[in-house]
Parts: structure tokens; sequence; C-alpha cells
């Protein structure tokens, strides 16, 4: 059973949650969670707080306990109803810099407010109360309030005639139904949308929304923000990355109402759950989202390790709404995660492979459902057809065991890349990972036991943390050519031995290509140094490549599709039997191959591993690697994978199964290509185990005493179960006896639909986070998620439904001054909605968005300047036709580059996880409306659809396009304004002074196709009037 307990849980689960100490009753006095708790956290925690290492005098005033008692020096810090004989009330008052508290170099002092309400809540007896956000929700009582039904509004009216308020009016019909739809599915209503609105009614309308397949895409796109999604793998080279099927994973989620508890358990660890399907596995790409280096010269280790920090962070901001990243250094300062709980967090994540695979279409997993079938029942048969097959087997393997020659590993001192920018791993079985950055050879040098040494073996393994296992790093490998040398003690110079024999225990198909144009001679040209120029084509496959004097031949172990993703090994003998002294170095050089498919440093290997022998004449036998790495192994400690190893092996030796063979051959050879690829997690195996240490400073390479896996210790416990530890830690973040997570996800909802949550710091539920004015609307929200089954859909239903969801947006000069941001809820949300659905408002009014769902990510146009400032330059295939006008959320995020029309509409890189976008109001948004080409051609858009369907009548044209743009009819003023303006615009086109035909098509020598009836001049002018109409705030924002 996995306990996970922390060592320390026993000393500290008292006292660990900050405040949680019981208080007795008291009389009224400052609110200790929304004045006291704030102020002694934000101006006295730092030296008498959680942290250990960074409290003064042994004094902890986050603990009532230990506050009356006082420190080391014994004296009360506190004494309830006293304060004048209260030592904090003396140190706050004082003026002397030595015993002034907080001391001035903390640069916090107290304000002489904060000083009375300190004094006041002393004398009310000083009473602590734990933390809200530290204590399971409860339901709390809904207020009886007259005309209240639903119980939001009676939550908000209750508290509003408290404050003396009064909630707005509703909105008009038209606001509301255009309110639903932007909040709902990211659009904005067509005329036709209105028109149903209005027949159907709200609640049905709701309904429709909840049920489009645009919900998904509105709802993921937030989710996608704390996931920190990009399409590149971000840093230095930025180079792009396969992760839409996660986002469309996210997409499909959203639709199908996924309970948010299942949602985040497969995103943590969904390939970890019983009979995992693909689209579980896919869902553990949350965890991959982060930024990715392959910089030269870096440590792959210490990389992974900002990877997990990042992953630490997204957890933290998405589901416990804490801020884990102060604990990665040193205790948190403010909330209970200890230094050593934040590691004990991490290791629930640590254990586990960057893992890349395919993703296949449901066609195609019904394709290989049926080839696996076919597989089997071939497989079968050859199991009935011999009886003793398992014995046979295991004979086979022992006699096969037996005779491979005795293979000693060799222990590298030194490893490095050509450039010196790739620094390979030896792991302790003597296998090597190559990750990190991409070089074209790699050079590996130690100083073995060379006396009587005969040959050398190189193996291709396979490892998790490589595509699809490896061996390679992208796929298909090749090697170009494996040089070795020796420098013996006191030479300075390296020798080369001579290789011979070389033997693998499979070669592809020799392929004859051209030889690269850089190293091919001329056909004219003579070189009179050599005797013969090199062939004109270059031979890939066999095994003898590895060692001949042409650099661009390869050998290649490539069985095909999938079955390329398997060991394989080469074994050369040295011309004769070394006989070096003690202290000699070893040099092993290894090429790619230089010849497409195979060229260059993607056909790198990732994962190998070099041996030895003195048995005479060592030859690879030509079996599978696999299967003679399983074979020697006790047939009891072989897992499933080395079994069918052994097995597929070993059928193939039996002439009589021939025919079967020829069939399972066939069946792999129907194997469907993937469309695409994701990153994905996958846990290790019990033989590579990754331990996880604390980190010194959360530095990455100072680690200190091993951390095993566990919760902290002030949140709820950690269910007994024998589940893997990453899919205990992922049910125990959406366990219903979490105090955050539920609270965490509903405030989230209502800052979607309000622009800011109940909780104004969604990411920060600690105890500096202001105190929601709505704290028991807040948990009846949370409870109420609970027993409705973790619903999104449904928690989204009720708030929408809330007569304080329908108000009026509309506000008073008085009700402004007295609540700016809205906090009391006496009004509707009115904001601007965030950068995708501004992008995606003005395509979908002019007519041009292209609706449709998931799919690989389309290159938006992009300045050629700003491609050109990249450091790393990418393709950019800028999207033509439908995909160009395809919704925000599958426009191709690069990191490096932010989209210069969605980053001025303060949409974020992704670089970190964000779980409330800022709201910034600069020229760079106006300009971008204006100028940038889709904006622009949004215009050119709206103008011809409004040409199209309004008629001949300007003054139609007019009311019209207002009413797509707003989902309201024009005043009089308002269209007068426009009316004026277009007559303007069509002067200077008759003037000359622009050119109808650039402006309507950006294109001086090109025409839109023209709706009947209408002149270049007409799709010009109106054209710029769209402009204007695209731009009006009230276009842009949600009322």
């Amino acid at each position: 059973m996995h306990a996970f307990k922390s060592p320390a849980v026993c000393a500290v689960a008292a006292v660990i949650g900050v405040l949680f100490a019981a208080a007795p009753a008291r009389a009224a006095g400052p609110d200790f969670q929304r004045e006291i708790q704030p102020l002694l956290a934000e101006h006295c925690a730092h030296c008498h707080g959680i942290d250990e290492s960074t409290r003064q005098g042994g004094l902890r005033l986050d603990i009532r306990q230990n506050a009356l008692e006082g420190g080391e020096s014994g004296q009360p810090a506190i004494v309830p109803g006293k304060p004048a004989e209260s030592e904090i009330v003396a140190r706050i008052r004082s003026t002397d810099p030595d015993t002034i508290m907080p001391p001035p170099h903390e640069k916090k002092p107290l304000s002489p407010e904060q000083m009375r309400l300190l004094e006041e809540w002393i004398a009310a007896g000083a009473g602590y109360d734990p933390h809200w956000a530290f204590v399971a929700p409860k339901k709390a009582v809904v207020p009886a309030v007259a005309g209240a039904a639903a119980p939001i509004d009676a939550f908000v009216r209750d508290h509003l005639a408290k404050k003396q308020m009064q909630p707005a009016p509703p909105a008009d019909s038209a606001t509301l139904c255009r309110r639903l739809y932007l909040d709902l599915v990211g659009l904005p209503p067509s005329p036709e949308d209105l028109a149903s609105y209005e027949r159907d009614g709200y609640e049905k309308t709701v309904e429709k929304l909840l049920a489009s397949p645009r919900y998904g895409e509105k709802w993921a796109r937030h989710w996608l923000d704390l996931a920190r999604y990009s399409d590149s793998n971000g840093y230095e080279k930025d180079m792009p990355r396969d992760m839409w099927a996660w986002r469309d994973w996210v997409i499909a989620a959203f639709n199908r109402d996924l309970p948010f508890d299942q949602f985040v358990i497969e995103q943590i660890a969904g390939d970890l759950l019983p009979n995992a399907t693909q689209d579980q596995i896919v869902a553990t790409g949350f965890l991959r989202n982060s930024m990715l280096n392959e910089e030269g010269a870096i440590i792959a280790e210490e990389f992974r390790m900002a990877e997990m920090f990042d992953r630490i962070d997204c957890v933290g901001k998405s589901v416990l709404g804490l801020t884990t990243q102060c604990a990665q250094c040193h205790t948190h300062k403010f909330d209970p995660i200890t230094h050593d709980e934040y590691f004990g967090l991490f290791a629930f994540l640590n254990d586990t492979y960057e893992a890349r695979s395919y993703v296949y279409t449901p066609d195609q997993l019904k394709t290989f459902a049926a080839m696996r079938a076919e597989i089997a029942a071939a497989e079968d048969e050859i199991r009935r057809q011999r009886p003793q097959w398992q014995a046979e087997m295991e004979a086979w393997a022992a006699d096969v065991a037996a005779k491979v020659p005795a293979w000693k590993a060799i222990a590298m001192e030194e490893m490095h890349s050509g450039g010196l920018l790739t620094h390979p791993t030896q792991r302790p079985d003597g296998s090597i990972l190559m990750i990190g950055h991409r070089d074209n050879e790699l050079f590996f040098e130690s100083e073995p036991d060379l006396a009587g040494a005969t040959g050398l073996q190189l193996e291709a393994l396979t490892d998790g943390d490589l595509f699809m296992n490896g061996p390679g790093r992208d796929g298909a490998w090749a090697i170009g050519r494996m040089r070795v040398q020796v420098k013996k003690p006191g030479d300075d110079k390296w020798e080369d031995v001579k290789l011979v024999n070389a033997t693998a225990d499979f070669s592809a198909a020799e392929k004859l290509q051209p030889r690269p144009a850089d190293t091919a001679k001329k056909a004219d040209e003579k070189d009179k140094d050599e005797k013969d120029a090199p062939p004109a084509e270059v031979s890939t496959g066999p095994v003898a490549n590895l060692i001949d004097d042409d650099e661009q031949s390869a050998w290649s172990a490539d069985r095909g599709h999938l079955l390329r993703h398997q060991p394989s090994a080469a074994v050369v003998q040295f011309e004769k039997p070394l006989d070096l002294p003690a202290g000699t170095k070893f040099k092993i050089a290894l090429k790619w191959s230089g010849v497409k498919p195979y060229a260059g440093d993607g056909t790198m290997l990732g994962c190998c591993r070099f041996s030895l022998t003195k048995d005479a004449a060592p030859a690879a036998p030509p079996i599978d690697h696999a299967a003679i790495l399983a074979a020697r192994k006790p047939a009891a400690k072989r897992s499933a994978a080395e079994r069918d190893a052994l097995f597929a092996a070993w059928r193939k030796t039996i002439p009589d199964a021939a025919a079967l063979n020829e069939k399972i051959a066939a069946a792999w050879a129907k194997a469907p290509q993937a469309a695409t690829t994701v990153m994905h997690a996958a846990s290790r195996s019990v033989a590579q185990h990754r331990p996880t240490h604390l980190l010194d400073r959360g530095t990455w390479n100072q680690p200190k005493h091993e951390v095993k896996p566990h919760v902290p210790a002030g949140l709820h416990p950690l269910a007994e179960s024998n589940d893997p530890p990453r899919l205990a830690f992922a049910k125990w973040l959406v366990d219903p006896r979490s105090p955050l997570s539920a609270r965490v996800a509903v405030n989230r909802i209502w800052q979607t639909l309000f622009g800011a949550g109940l909780v104004e710091t969604p990411d920060d539920f600690g105890t500096r986070a202001p105190v929601p004015e709505y704290r028991d609307l807040l948990d009846w929200l949370a409870v109420d998620f609970l027993e409705k089954g973790w619903s999104q859909k449904e928690a989204i239903r009720q708030i929408v439904m809330s007569d304080t969801y329908k108000q009026s947006s509309a506000v008073s000069a008085e009700t402004l001054a007295r609540d700016p941001n809205n906090r009391l809820l006496a009004r509707g949300p009115r904001f601007r909605p965030d950068a995708e659905v501004v992008r995606d408002v003005v395509l979908a009014v002019s007519g041009l968005l292209t609706e449709k769902v998931g799919g690989p990510s389309v290159y938006p146009p992009v300045p050629k300047n700003v491609l050109e400032f990249n450091y790393v330059q990418i393709d950019w295939p800028e999207a033509k036709g439908a995909d160009r006008y395809r919704r925000s959320l599958y426009t191709f995020r690069r990191r490096s580059m932010p989209d210069p029309a969605l980053g001025n509409f303060d949409a974020p890189t992704g670089d970190l996880s964000c779980a409330r976008r800022l709201r910034s109001n600069t020229p760079l948004a106006a300009l971008t409306g204006l100028n940038e080409p889709i904006f622009v051609e949004a215009a050119q858009g709206l103008a011809l659809r409004t040409l199209k369907e309004a008629g001949a009548d300007d003054a139609a044209r007019v009311d019209h396009a207002f009413f797509l743009c707003t989902a309201r009819r024009p005043s009089a003023g308002e269209k007068r304004e426009l009316l004026e303006f277009l007559a303007e615009q069509r002067k200077r086109l008759a003037d000359g002074w622009l050119d109808a035909r650039s402006v309507a098509s950006g294109d001086p020598e090109k025409l839109p196709a023209l709706p009947a009836g209408t002149t270049p001049q007409d799709a010009a002018a109106w054209t710029l009037v769209s402009r204007v109409l695209l731009n009006l705030d009230e276009t842009v924002t949600k009322n």
C-alpha cells in the first residue's frame, strides 16, 4: 500500500497548515481572515512564520499557541485581551531601530491603521482562524431573499442589501444574446441566431450553445493558457513541435463534458489507467507542454529539471491554486508547503519518461486492432501446432544465450560531440543516452582493459525518453562510420585500429542513392592524386558500410515502419587481438549518415552501448537483438515485451511456421502511417527508476537527501491505494476532500464569465490572497460542482442562468466610484474578450470565418521582418484559402515570436502557465485592428457581405453592417455619422486620392468578386467604413 507520508508528518501535521490552530470564543473585533491574517502574512511571516531557516528568535506568529508562549525569550508575544502587555505591540510601536518590528531592512513598516487593528484584535482576545482556503468547503445555507430564484442571486442580493446597494436591471435581449454567444462559444451571434434567440428564448439558447462544438473550442482555449500550450519548443532554437493532438483532446474533453476530476486525472496519469486508450495517453501531453531546450552545449538534465519545476508550477496554478515556486528553493514563506514537501510533490512526476509517440485517427486504430488480431491469431496457431512450444523456446533461448560472446560494457570517461555541443549521459548498465542538441559526430573515450580484446559490439538500444522508444532520435537511424583509435601511455598521437568482419543482427536491404553534391566528383574531373574517384552512388543498408572507407555509406537496421523501434547490434572484429598496456586510451567515433533520407543529425542514435570481448572471432548472431537481450534474462524476470520479442525471434526459426510467419510479416506491413505525433508522459521501468532528491536552493546539481513521493501535511491526506504514485497523486489533486481543487475550478469559470474571479488571484488561494467578497457563494458553487459530478457545463449553466449574470452592465457614476471593479456584482460583466475572441469576432462578422474543429495548426500572416528577426528561422508556410481564416485557437504559436496581432491584445506566449491574462489598453491594439492583414481582409469581407446582403440603399447597408458587428441597430446619430463618413470616402476615391482596387482587394491589379449591381468604388468605400465598424469599442467588447 502506498502511504507516501512525509518524514516529518507526525511532527508538523497539526501545525503546518498556516493559521490552523483553533481559537476560543472571543469578543467582536477586527475580522481575522480579512484584516489580521493578511497583515501577519505580509509583514511578519518572513521572520516568524513556517520557514525555520528564516525564523528569528524561535517565534512563530502563524500559530496561536506559539505566539502566546513566545519564542526563545519566553516572553509572550501576545497576551489575549491585554495589548499593553503584549510584546508584539511594544515592538511595532517602538522607534528604536534595533527593536522595532518589522525591522527597517525589511522595508515593510506598519501603518498607524494597521497598528490599531492589531491592538484591537488582541484586545478582543487575539482569536485565530484557519485560512479559509485550506479548509474543505461546505455548502452554506442559501439566504432567504425575496425574488431570488437562484442560489447565486440569493447570495448576491443579500450581500448587496447589507451594502445598501441595488442590483442592476436585466440587460436588453440583444445584449444578453450576444453576451451568451461570446461567453459560451466565443463567436458573435448572426442575425439568424438573434432571431432564433427571440423565438426560442434564453434557456434553449444556453442549451444549444453548450451542445455546440464551438463551445469546446472556446473553453479549451482558457485551459491552454494554464497548460502553457505552444506549437514550438522555446529557448534559442524554438523549433516546431507536434502537440496539436493534445490541443484537440482538450477541445473534445470540453465538448463531451468530461468530468473535471477525470479531466485532471487523465492529464496527469492517463497512461497509468487500466487499459489506457490512445486518448488517455495523449492527455498526458499536459505535462509535456513545458519549453524544451535544444541549444548546443547544454546539459540535458539541467533543463529536464527546468521542465520539472515548470510542471509543478503548472499543476499548482491550474489545480491547487497555489504558488508552489517559492518552495522550490526554500520552505514557502506564507503557505503550507515545506521545502521537503515541494520535492515530495516533485517526486510523483519525476519518475517519468519524456516520451513521444505517433497519434492515429479512429479509422487507423481500427486498422491496428484488425492487424493485431491477425498477428495474434497466427501466433496462436503456431502455439497450437507446437504444444511444447514454451519448452522448445526456452531451450532455444538457452542455446542462443550460451553462444553469444562474453561482452563487457565499456565505462566511458569522456563523451562529447565534434562541436562540443552534445553531452551524452552513461547509466549504470553502460547504456549511453544522447538527447539535447543534435550533432553529426560523437566521440566516446575510456581506459578499458584492452589486453587480448578481439572485438567491439555496438548496441542500438531503446529508451522511453526517445521517439517511439528509439533507438533513433527521430525514427529511422543510420551510422555512416564507426572509427576506433587508441593512445598508449606516454604517446601524444592517436592510432587507428583496423576493424574487420562487421556483422549485425539485421541490416536493411541495400539502397544505392546519388552521392551528395558536396562530395561527388564531377564526371569530367580528373584527380591525379587518386586512382579512383568515389562511386557516383552511395550504399545504405549493409553493416559492412559501418567500417568501409566511404564516410557517406551507412549501416541501417531499419526494419520498416514501427518495426524499426527495437534494439539492434553490430559487431566488428579487430584485425588482430589487441595487446595494449594498462592506461591505454580507447576512443570510438560515430558519424551519422549523410545521405537522404538518412541525412545528418536527423539519423542520430538516441541510445547505445559499447562492449568489448576477448572471445575468438566474435560475431553478431542473425537474431533480433531484442530476443538476445531477453534470452540473457531468467524467464521469471522477463517483461511482457521481452517475452514477445523472444517468441517472435523463435518462431522465425521454425521451418514449418514459414507460411504463418509470412502472414505475420504481411500484417505488419499494413500498419498505417500516423499524421502526427505527441509528446506525452510514460512511467519509467523499475530497472530505470529515477529517485528524487531535495535540491539545495532548488539548484539542479545540488542534491541532498532522497525524498519519497508525499503530499503537504497541511492539506488533505493521500488516500491509501495500490495505484502507481503518479496516478495516486492525480487522484489526490481532485479528491473530494481537497479544500482547493473544486474552488479553483469554479473560480476560474466565474473569472471567464465575469472578467475576474470571486477570488481575484486565481493562481493563489494562499494566505496572502484577498478574502473573497462572496466566500459563501464560492463555497456553495464548489460543493455544488462536486455534487453534480464535476460537470463544467453544469457549473457554467448555473452561472449564466442567474439574474446576476443577466444584469445590465450599464453603471451610474456613483456606483462606478463606489465599486469600480464590480467586486460587489451589482451589475453585469463588461470587458474586452481575449485576443482570440477579438480576432474571431471580426472574422465571423465579415463572413470569412472557417468553422472546422481540430487538425494541425495553421500559419498566420506575419511581417517578413518579424520572421527574419528570429535567431533560428523556420519554414513559415503562410495559410491560404479557407485555412487562413480558421479560428485563432488553431493558429501556429511560436514562443520566441509572439503573433503580432494576438500579442497586441495580450495573448500570452506559452512560456509559463497563465491563470489570468492582463488586459491592456494601448494604441498598439487599435493599430492592429486597423492594419493587421487579417483585420484588413475582414474589413474587405464585411464590405462585400454588406453589399451582397443589404441591397442597394446605403442607409440599409449601414443598418445591416452595424447590426452584424454589434447585434443592435444604430441610433439616428450613429447612422448619420457613418453615412457622412461613407460619403467622404466615396469622394476621396472619386478624386483619385485612393485606389479602389487596392483598398477593396489589397492588390491594384485585382478586383474582388463583386455582388451584382455594385462597383469597385462601392467595395472600396464600404471597406473603409467596415474598418471603422470592426474597430468600434462595442464590436470588440462584451457588454
